[in-house]
């Protein structure tokens, strides 16, 4: 399966939330807050990504700093070295990424511009999916339906 795959049966595949890199950490919080998401795209115009920031992110900071880093931008706590992926990269690349770098969302690129965001979960329900499909044929041919 491919990370196309994925996009494609999101409810709204290219729609990704992002916000500018001068907006606060609060406003950020908040929009992850309200929006019930993990992490938010920091980018100037919606579709080239210059960061991300996480919920993770947050927590670390309030934890060292407390709320005074709320009033910071946000692109003092996002991620500036973003992994990446493109519509034609193996589910099972994404999720070895994924794991390695200890991260749970990355931006889908075509060539410079973002095209959509997946989360770990879901590369994890297509990657059992896909399984699924795998156990299914190989039960059918065991049982001579072949």
């Amino acid at each position: 399966m491919l990370v196309r795959n994925i996009l494609s049966s999101k409810p709204n595949p290219g729609s990704v939330i992002t916000v500018g890199p001068d907006a606060k950490v609060a406003e950020a919080a908040q929009i992850l807050s309200e929006k019930r998401i993990g992490t938010i795209v920091i980018s100037k115009d919606g579709v080239t990504p210059l960061g991300i920031l996480s919920e993770r992110d947050i927590v670390r900071d309030l934890g060292k700093r407390g709320s005074i880093c709320l009033e910071d931008k946000v692109d003092a706590l996002m991620t500036k070295t973003l992994v990446t992926c493109s519509l034609d990269m193996p589910v099972v690349k994404v999720l070895g990424e994924m794991t390695r770098g200890r991260f749970r969302h990355m931006p889908v690129m075509e060539g410079d511009q973002m095209v959509g965001l997946i989360s770990l979960g879901d590369v994890v329900k297509a990657r059992l999916d896909d399984l699924l499909l795998e156990k299914e044929a190989l039960e059918e041919m065991i049982m001579g339906k072949w």
